[in-house]
């Protein structure tokens, strides 16, 4: 998440749109990693390919559907966002469950929201734009660093074989974890606890995707990022402005790395243990 009242800062015409959606009222931060070490939440059963396997039916309304197309239409493409996959998933996953009752009215709002324990949700913009640059397909498997509610999650569970999300709160986690399963997301995994370290047991992953800022990339994501993987990932100081690098991996480890964003986003407090 972005820290308070800061807009992103594009380097190309597209991104500049992108950057001008960016909300910049006041908000709450967002804890993604700690120095706390993991604990499982239980999540639902793995499944082999649960992108191709039938969700039961969503708690959703023509209404609630009509507001995603508009989503879509007025901020995710405006925003430079093009995969059709990715415009498919953000059109699909209901936000509004994701967020506070009393905050429903505002899901399809093109800006975080709170959603309790000084957490918030991302921008639907942002999900999107960071989602499609990681160029998933239906057999790529995820690491998350940054649960919160889910819904970063469920968009990457449209598109993926596994998702492996980690969350320090323990109640966001475990809410994230009974919301998931209850709207038939499989394929999704959630633990509680230091993202710094990433989720060893489980990788190599094809792709990581990170919601908070280290000073520099951890050396333990990096090796659990697959050679030819990509990572998505805001890095810089606790203070100031900070650049959303996008970094492949390559044959012999190295890593290939563009600075795509210059943002400001909420420090990552996990460290190696």
């Amino acid at each position: 998440m972005l820290q308070p009242g800061l807009r992103m800062i594009a380097r190309s015409n597209s991104l500049l749109r992108f950057a001008s959606r960016v909300w910049s009222a006041p908000m709450l931060a967002l804890a993604a990693c700690s120095n706390g070490g993991p604990e499982s939440v239980a999540p639902a059963p793995a499944v082999k390919n649960a992108v191709s396997e039938p969700r039961p039916p969503l708690a959703d309304s023509a209404e609630r559907q009509l507001e995603r197309e508009r989503l879509v239409s007025r901020s995710v493409e405006p925003a430079g966002v093009k995969d059709s996959a990715v415009l498919a998933a953000m059109r699909k996953v209901p936000r509004h469950l994701f967020v506070p009752p009393d905050l429903q009215a505002q899901a399809y709002a093109d800006h975080p929201l709170p959603i309790g324990h000084q957490q918030t949700i991302s921008q639907p913009s942002l999900v999107a734009y960071m989602t499609e640059v990681l160029r998933v397909g239906k057999d790529s498997r995820v690491l998350e660093i940054g649960t919160g509610s889910g819904y970063q999650a469920a968009i990457l569970g449209e598109l993926v074989r596994d998702v492996y999300s980690i969350e320090i709160v323990r109640p966001l986690g475990e809410e994230a974890a009974q919301r998931l399963t209850r709207l038939g997301y499989a394929n999704v995994h959630v633990r509680v606890g230091n993202g710094y370290l990433g989720w060893p047991e489980r990788a190599p992953f094809d792709a990581i995707i990170v919601t908070c800022a280290p000073e520099s990339v951890p050396q333990p994501l990096i090796d659990q990022l697959k050679p030819g993987g990509r990572m998505c990932v805001p890095v810089g100081p606790t203070s100031g402005v900070q650049e959303l690098y996008l970094m492949s991996k390559r044959a012999d480890g190295t890593l290939e790395q563009k600075a795509i964003l210059s943002v400001r986003f909420v420090p990552m407090t996990g460290k190696k243990s």
